[in-house]
């Protein structure tokens, strides 16, 4: 058998759709196994920009079957409309399977989340306000109501009036927002179920017999390790497991089942919303790295906080899901810098620390402890070998190897497909 999982290894924002779409073409099957419609990944295809939020970016290959496993909360509104956009444009998306234990986001889900975030203040946690975290806490709660329930119509309506009526009072006399009109929600889902009843399977046997089969599976984590509701920058994560890990819960894998793990990395750091940041650069290297990248959001289009790679962040990532080898991406993005640099250790009230510290207020305060690099200063974007990178840009990425402890697997010097260097099949 063959299985790989794709982990983002900072803040999220990584560039994991290009290597998924890169690896998906020696994959049978491509799979989202957590997070949902606030995660983001552009894809490029021969010049061609393709925006995902819930699909597999296996989407893109012919051929491929795309699942959307039980541990995505599927907001149905959003993914039949990336489903109708990807028809529009000549994509089939015939192979997508979707898990009849995937939790549905509703709309009390993202009334709750914008009226909450409002409620914050100051101590908000920058969600993308599209329900995804309400919609974990119901699943918890045991109140949510799943894709098999969505696509039977009874037990759908019987659901939405017995939790709307608990709803209803939370968004009338906490948030002071206006009461939401069961019927009404009922019709508008109704219609969902049936656009989507053709995709709708048990996916946990599927990916199973799959596997048993001998096909060749990747599993795409959304977000990142950094925003992993355990071991991220908690509060100001995410509300599932993004580490590899989270495949056995979100996919019904067993971990004994998996291979290999590919640990994403960007060549610099960058974030959205709101937490600490050890490697920030609020001046004019941010900028130019915000510039030069485009790093503006996929989902909501705002400007991502920019910084230097942080080397201990990467490692910790490698620690937690066992990671196999790094895909390295956007490191053309720094070739017009003279100088980069790369943050090896932090230091707290003079001592050097060699772990991730799990307070923000002591994180907050950490001083990176940073290797300066010369840049190369040219462009890379044609490079297709080790050999044709230039020798400073070598040297920066044996570094980030040596200080992670994680092997080099592939190297990305630009958004299309082509653009690769591998230096490890991992198929």
């Amino acid at each position: 058998m063959s299985t790989v999982v794709i982990s983002g290894a900072q803040w999220g924002d990584e560039g994991k759709g290009k290597i998924v779409d890169y690896l998906a073409s020696q994959a049978d099957t491509v799979v989202r196994f957590q997070g949902g419609s606030n995660a983001g990944h552009t894809v490029t295809v021969n010049g061609e920009e393709y925006k995902l939020r819930l699909l597999p970016s296996g989407i893109l290959y012919g051929g491929t079957t795309c699942v959307i496993a039980n541990g995505v909360v599927v907001d149905p509104q959003c993914l039949i409309e990336e489903i109708d956009s990807m028809n529009s444009r000549g994509v089939d998306t015939s192979g997508i399977r979707i898990s009849n234990r995937a939790h549905v986001v509703m709309p009390w889900h993202k009334l709750i989340d914008e009226a909450g975030e409002e409620l914050r203040g100051a101590d908000k946690i920058g969600t993308t306000k599209r329900g995804i975290g309400p919609c974990y806490i119901d699943k918890a709660d045991r109140i949510g109501i799943r894709v098999c329930d969505l696509i039977d119509r009874e037990e759908f309506a019987a659901k939405v009036k017995s939790v709307l009526r608990v709803k209803n009072l939370l968004l009338q006399n906490v948030y002071n927002r206006e009461p939401l009109d069961a019927d009404e929600i009922i019709r508008e889902y109704n219609s969902y179920a049936e656009r989507l009843r053709p995709f709708v399977c048990d996916t946990i046997t599927l990916l199973n017999d799959q596997i048993s089969a001998g096909k060749k599976i990747l599993f795409e984590g959304a977000q990142a390790t950094m925003l992993d509701i355990d071991y991220g920058t908690y509060p100001f994560v995410t509300s599932s497991h993004p580490i590899s890990g989270g495949v056995g819960i979100g996919a019904g894998v067993a971990p004994k089942k998996i291979d290999t793990v590919v640990g994403v990395v960007k060549a610099y750091c960058t974030r959205v919303g709101e937490g600490p940041f050890p490697t920030e650069q609020l001046n004019d290297i941010g900028d130019k790295l915000r510039t030069a990248g485009h790093e503006f959001g996929t989902v909501t289009g705002r400007p991502r906080r920019t910084g230097w790679l942080d080397a201990c962040v990467v490692k910790y990532a490698g620690q937690l899901s066992g990671t196999d080898y790094m895909a390295v991406t956007r490191l053309d993005i720094l070739d017009t810098f003279d100088e980069i640099k790369m943050c090896t250790a932090y230091r707290v009230d003079g001592s050097i620390i060699n772990e991730i510290p799990a307070s923000l207020k002591v994180l907050a305060k950490v001083e990176p402890v940073y290797e300066t690099f010369a840049g190369w200063k040219s462009d890379i974007s044609s490079a297709r070998r080790w050999e044709d990178l230039p020798a400073n840009a070598r040297r920066y990425l044996e570094r980030m190897a040596e200080v992670t402890g994680i092997a080099l697997g592939i190297v990305s010097v630009g958004p299309n497909r082509d653009q690769t260097i591998v230096l490890k099949n991992i198929f």
